[in-house]
C-alpha cells in the first residue's frame, strides 16, 4: 500500500531528476565562500526577490532566527502575531539565543495584524522597557494569502516608528502563484524575507534569507556561530536550483488539488448529514477541517492511517497537498476521511 501523507508539504521527496542534479553539482567549501553552486544560487535568489544579497540556510527556522538576530540586539523586542511561526513554533530561539523579547498581538481572521493595536505595543524611549526594533509578519498564514494592501500599510507603519520589517515567507511561492503577483513586488516592502525551498518546491533541504548586503553579512556570521556553516553545500544548492527551474509553476496543481479535496469532503459530509466537522475553503495548498472534538479527530486520524493515509490527529486538522499527492488520489482520501468521520 502506497502511503499518502497529508501532514505537511515538508514530507516531499526529491525526484530522480533532482537527485541527478544534486549528484552532478559542482562543489567547494562554502565556509570559505568557494562553493560555486551555492554562490550562484545565492545570487540567483537575491535577484529573484530584488534584494542585494541572499544566504543559504538549513531551514526556515534558521533563516527566520538569523533575520531576527541580525536586526535586533539583546534587550530589544520584535512585534509579532501570536500565532505566527516566528513566535509560536520556533522554540523561543530569538529569546534564548539572542536575548530578543517577543511582543505578541492577536492575528486577524485574514492572517494580518491590526496596526492600531500594534501601535499601542511600540515602547516609549524609557529604560524600563525593551526597545522596539522590528515587526515580523507572515505570508502565507495557515494557507491564507495576506492582502498586499496590508503589507504596504505595514511598511508605512514601520517607517513611522523606525522599525525594521521582516517577512516569514515560508510559502511565499504559494502566495505568488495564487495571486500572480511578482516576487519582487511581494518582497519589496520588507527589509528581510525568509523563503523555504523544502516545502512545496520539493527540495530536500534549505531555506534562503534575502536582504540588504549588510544584514546578510551579519546573518552569515550568526549562521557560523549557530553551527550552520556548511562545507560542500553545492549538493543542496543544486537541488534548490532544480526546484526553482521546475517546481514553481506546478504549485498551481497543489492548489487545485486542495480545492478538489475540500469540495469532495464537503459533498461527502453533506450527503451523509455529518454536522460534526466543517471544511474551510482553501486559498493555496491547505485544507482545514474543524472537528467537534479532539476525540473524533484522533479517531479519524487512526482510521485513515489504517488505510495508508497520514493526517494530523488535532481537532483543527490541516491537510496539505503537495507534489507527492497526485490528483488521482484525492477522491479516495475524501472517501476515507468521510467514512472515518461517520464511524467516529
Amino acid at each position: 500500500m502506497t502511503t499518502i501523507d497529508l501532514r505537511s508539504d515538508t514530507v516531499t521527496q526529491p525526484s530522480a531528476a533532482m537527485r541527478a542534479a544534486m549528484a552532478a553539482a559542482a562543489t567547494g567549501d562554502d565556509v570559505y565562500g568557494e562553493d560555486p553552486s551555492v554562490n550562484a544560487l545565492e545570487a540567483r535568489v537575491a535577484a529573484l526577490f530584488g534584494k542585494q544579497a541572499a544566504l543559504l540556510c538549513t531551514s526556515g527556522t534558521q533563516s527566520n532566527l538569523l533575520a531576527l538576530l541580525s536586526q535586533c540586539q539583546r534587550g530589544e523586542e520584535y512585534l509579532v502575531g501570536e500565532e505566527y511561526h516566528t513566535y509560536r513554533y520556533e522554540a523561543g530561539g530569538a529569546a534564548v539565543l539572542g536575548g530578543i523579547v517577543p511582543q505578541t498581538v492577536p492575528v486577524l481572521s485574514d492572517g494580518s495584524l491590526d496596526l492600531a493595536v500594534l501601535a499601542t505595543k511600540v515602547k516609549a524611549d524609557d529604560p524600563h522597557f525593551p526597545i522596539t526594533r522590528l515587526l515580523a509578519l507572515e505570508n502565507t498564514h495557515t494557507g491564507k494569502v495576506i492582502p498586499a494592501e496590508f503589507f504596504t500599510a505595514a511598511r508605512e507603519f514601520a517607517n513611522t516608528h523606525g522599525l525594521r520589517l521582516h517577512l516569514d515567507g515560508a510559502r511565499l511561492f504559494n502566495a505568488h502563484i495564487a495571486t500572480e503577483q511578482p516576487l519582487v513586488a511581494m518582497a519589496a516592502p520588507f527589509d528581510s524575507v525568509s523563503v523555504c525551498l523544502s516545502k512545496g518546491l520539493g527540495a530536500p533541504i534549505g531555506s534562503m534569507l534575502v536582504a540588504d548586503a549588510n544584514t546578510v553579512r551579519i546573518a552569515r556570521r550568526w549562521r557560523k556561530m549557530l553551527g550552520g556553516g556548511m562545507r560542500q553545500a553545492g549538493i543542496v544548492a543544486a537541488g534548490i536550483d532544480y526546484a526553482l527551474d521546475h517546481n514553481i509553476q506546478r504549485l498551481a496543481d497543489d492548489h487545485q488539488c486542495a480545492i478538489k479535496l475540500a469540495n469532495a469532503l464537503q459533498a461527502g459530509f453533506t450527503a451523509q448529514g455529518t454536522s460534526t466537522v466543517t471544511v474551510q475553503t482553501p486559498q493555496t495548498n491547505m485544507v482545514y477541517l474543524d472537528f467537534s472534538s479532539a476525540e473524533v479527530a484522533a479517531t479519524v486520524a487512526k482510521r485513515c492511517k489504517e488505510q495508508g493515509i497520514l493526517v494530523p490527529s488535532s481537532k483543527r486538522m490541516r491537510l496539505v497537498t503537495h507534489l507527492d499527492v497526485p490528483a488521482s488520489v484525492i477522491h479516495r482520501v475524501a472517501e476515507v476521511i468521510v467514512a472515518a468521520t461517520a464511524s467516529g
